[in-house]
């Protein structure tokens, strides 16, 4: 991909879907105006309620989802089949050029079982862009679901679908692709300290300071993580409110909304 049509990565939490705001409409702006969003989105409340309806009860360690085998089950039907295809309906009917498709297909998202104690959570070894360039090549908004996919270690295994966490797939996929901007719309304004004040600007060291101080807790924990990995290669990452209206378009300026990550 030439340096002149570097994507913008985004990740659509999951807390903010069916929500008023116009993150589809902003990407379809984005589009129209000959830039190359790539889209990663979450479905945490919706996997949550669908877990509950089958009498599986959700937990999660450091914000991420402890997934056993029945767990899996429901997050790879709810994230690739019912979100994404209703988030392509969504932009579809907005004028955009979309596809939809999980980490596993085209081995985007290659990864090994993270911890034990997370179970059937994955965790990113290696990223497969070639699908995702060549879809943004051809004028299309690659809409992924975070589905890992384990390769086989030995003649005669079978592949393993892995649940990766959204903002960690996110960060690596930055990161691999080498992305202009990594930007986080979720439910909150940004990083906060102790007392609910937005930090405006994050280095990679305070970015961890606040996590091993446990500033930083559940949800926003990962996104962290995900930022500093994809500043290796990526000159900024933002976290902001999706909810309010025009937040992507916002993103891309100087604005004061929400909390830069940078190196």
């Amino acid at each position: 991909m030439s340096d002149n049509a570097r994507p913008l990565v985004v990740k659509i939490g999951g807390s903010t879907l069916g929500s008023a705001d116009t993150s589809f409409q902003d990407l379809v702006t984005l589009q129209r105006q000959g830039r190359t969003p790539v889209v990663v989105h979450g479905g945490g409340p919706l996997i949550t309620q669908w877990m509950q309806k089958q009498g599986l009860v959700p937990r999660f360690i450091r914000g991420l989802r402890v997934t056993d085998p029945p767990s899996l089950e429901i997050v790879v039907a709810v994230l690739t089949g019912l979100i994404n295809k209703q988030l392509v309906g969504a932009i579809t009917a907005l004028g955009g050029e979309v596809v939809g498709l999980s980490g596993a297909d085209g081995a985007i998202l290659q990864a090994a079982i993270a911890n034990e104690e997370l179970g059937l959570v994955g965790e990113v070894v290696k990223v497969n862009p070639d699908p995702v360039v060549d879809l943004v090549e051809r004028g299309y908004i690659p809409l992924i679901a975070p589905i890992g996919i384990r390769l086989p270690q030995t003649p005669g295994e079978s592949c393993t679908l892995l649940n990766i966490n959204g903002d960690t797939a996110a960060g690596h996929l930055a990161l691999a692709l080498g992305a202009e901007r990594l930007v986080f719309l979720t439910d909150v304004e940004g990083v906060m300290d102790s007392e609910r004040r937005v930090f405006p600007r994050l280095s990679v060291a305070g970015a961890n300071a606040l996590i091993a101080a446990g500033t930083a807790a559940g949800g926003m924990i990962p996104k962290l993580e995900a930022c500093v990995k994809a500043l290796e290669r990526v000159p900024a990452a933002r976290i902001l409110d999706g909810r309010v209206p025009g937040a992507l378009l916002r993103a891309l300026g100087e604005g004061p909304e929400g909390t830069w990550v940078v190196a």
